[in-house]
């Protein structure tokens, strides 16, 4: 048989500087294997060694969201598939090693043997600019907390001097008074560079508080842009809309259903039944930043929507407990949002199903 004949499967263990690439045929035999730089030239060149090889039916790829994003994209761009593979459990490391080649080649064999069937998210539209200004809100939200926590430990342990003056405050006035205090003293008398830490902090604080700001006035209106019902919806703002878009990624048509959405965000309870007992318990699996938004959403409408404090009443009435009512509550959410996430396939009629 000719080289150009021949269907083979790639597989590509991800890294910063370089890619390592494998390429077996479809009864699982290795045939080559390759190390390439992540640059544009790397990624020309492991193109073309890939087509050296013959027909690519398909690209299996670990890392396509972090350190093989861009390759994510080039690949596609020409004309290749690439399909997401976790890496090999525990188990199936231990009994083959672990090395760069063994990884890419465990890649390519999940890909043949259909354990591997994820669609990468694409990483070139509009969620991901969401995405990469959320990154920044996050993280300074984070730091706003750290140092908030670090303000009142410091007046815990300062002079009666200064927790009096202190003690009290709300969390804006208290950060407007330290950081309009102007502390005199020595610098080797602990209650002055208690003063001055304190008033450094909130410094820190007001500025992490206006990066906030910026982040959400940047992010408000791209979510809006992306998915306008979405926003719309009961209990859903900008910033639990844009987790959502997030974990769906720019493709949402990559998720087979509402169901495989929900099972995503962790919003699909396991059953957990026995005898005449019939319940079902939290999955701890999923995106827990989104099931957090889910959580924001239905607690939002358990205190201001009027049909969901009906179905509260109702399912009380039942018998259920308010963890489970949640519980519920999460799943009727993810169900309602993946009908309005932005994936084109999607009919009217799915949209405002009849029954």
């Amino acid at each position: 048989m000719a080289v150009h004949e021949i269907a083979v499967i790639s597989g590509i263990d991800t890294h910063t500087d370089f890619h390592q690439a494998a390429v077996i045929d479809t009864v699982g035999r290795h045939l080559a294997t390759e190390q390439f730089e992540t640059t544009d030239d790397g990624y020309m060149q492991l193109l073309e060694w890939l087509a050296s090889h013959g027909e690519i039916l398909a690209v299996g790829m670990e890392g396509t969201g972090s350190y093989g994003a861009e390759l994510a994209r080039f690949l596609p761009g020409n004309g290749l598939t690439v399909i997401e593979a976790d890496r090999p459990d525990r188990k199936a490391r231990r009994a083959n090693g672990k090395s760069d080649p063994v990884d890419a080649y465990a890649a390519a064999t999940a890909v043949l043997s259909g354990r591997a069937t994820g669609t990468p998210k694409t990483r070139d539209r509009i969620v991901e600019a969401i995405r990469a200004l959320r990154v920044v809100r996050n993280s300074a939200v984070k730091a706003r907390t750290q140092v908030i926590n670090q303000i009142r430990t410091l007046m815990v342990s300062a002079t009666s001097e200064v927790r009096d003056k202190l003690r009290g405050l709300p969390t804006k006035a208290l950060i407007d008074t330290l950081a309009r205090s102007r502390p005199t003293g020595s610098p080797d008398d602990p209650a002055y560079t208690v003063k001055v830490a304190l008033h450094r902090l909130a410094r820190r604080y007001q500025v992490l508080d206006d990066e906030i700001r910026d982040a959400e006035a940047e992010t408000g209106p791209l979510v809006t842009q992306a998915a306008p019902r979405l926003v719309a919806l009961p209990g859903v703002g900008p910033e639990t809309a844009g987790q959502l878009l997030e974990t769906a990624g720019d493709n949402p048509e990559h998720l087979r259903s509402e169901a495989s959405f929900a099972h995503l965000c962790a919003a699909s309870p396991i059953s957990a039944s026995s005898g005449r007992t019939h319940r079902h318990r939290l999955n701890r699996g999923g995106d827990r930043q989104a099931n957090k938004a889910l959580h924001t959403i239905v607690l939002v409408r358990m205190k201001y929507d009027p049909r969901t404090q009906q179905y509260v009443s109702r399912r009380t009435a039942e018998g259920m407990s308010k963890m489970e009512i949640i519980r519920c509550l999460k799943r009727f959410a993810a169900r309602e949002i993946y009908r309005l996430l932005p994936h084109p396939q999607i009919t009217s009629e799915q949209l405002c199903p009849t029954t």
